[in-house]
């Protein structure tokens, strides 16, 4: 049995309630509280930025020119000044969920968020090209699964900024990255790194999950007047 397959069968429970989280639940049939999607959006705008140091890394530290390709692209899809489907996206949902641009500038990182770009970083700057690829065969898998589940089922919220999200990380974007990303991962994860891969995994999927619930059920740092 291949490696990512040990860890998703090991760690379901965790995976599938990051994937079938109440937020993710919501957000499919249109029923979150747009108040909660502004809380979120707002804090995955600050990660992605720790999102893409770590990419940069993980191309600085690609084996092949293959590899560095696979994570360029990925890398152009996210922050690009043209064609970033996704930064596109995050300029349009602020302004619909009437964020300001300085508003979305400056906000700044939650305990989980910050935490969790932390360990991003960190992990980039001191870990090589594998433990990179896990992290991004997690967050990028995740998102990817429920993703997929909600364009199956049919998942046509009202609100369009919910729908094109659901959209961006539907098999079409994301399918061939976490493709690769799992294959590269079987292939290098000999016996010696498997206790090293795993630590990854289960940090970057516990994180996963934190980020849904401080989005879900509110988070602040202490002394800000709660």
């Amino acid at each position: 049995m291949s490696l990512t397959r040990q860890l998703r069968l090991k760690y379901d429970g965790l995976w599938q309630k990051m994937v079938f989280h109440p937020f993710v639940e919501e957000m499919g049939d249109g029923t979150l509280p747009a108040s909660k999607f502004r809380a979120y959006f707002l804090q995955d705008y600050v990660f992605v930025n720790d999102l893409a140091t770590l990419i940069s890394l993980g191309i600085a530290k690609a084996p092949t020119i293959e590899a560095a390709g696979v994570l360029h692209g990925f890398l152009s899809g996210l922050v690009a000044p043209e064609g970033a489907q996704e930064n596109d996206l995050f300029v349009r949902a602020f302004r619909e969920l009437g964020a300001s641009e300085a508003e979305y500038s400056s906000a700044a990182a939650s305990p989980t968020t910050q935490a969790f770009g932390d360990f991003l970083v960190r992990t980039g700057y001191e870990g090589d090209f594998d433990d990179i690829a896990t992290i991004l065969y997690v967050t990028e898998g995740a998102y990817l699964d429920w993703g997929t589940r909600l364009l199956e089922r049919g998942a046509r919220p009202a609100n369009p900024i919910y729908r094109e999200w659901i959209e961006l990380h539907g098999p079409e974007v994301l399918g061939r990255l976490v493709e690769w990303l799992g294959r590269h991962i079987d292939r290098e994860g000999a016996e010696r790194r498997s206790a090293r891969t795993e630590r990854i995994f289960l940090t970057a999927l516990r994180y996963e999950y934190l980020f849904w619930e401080a989005a879900y059920h509110g988070e602040s740092w202490p002394g800000n007047g709660r």
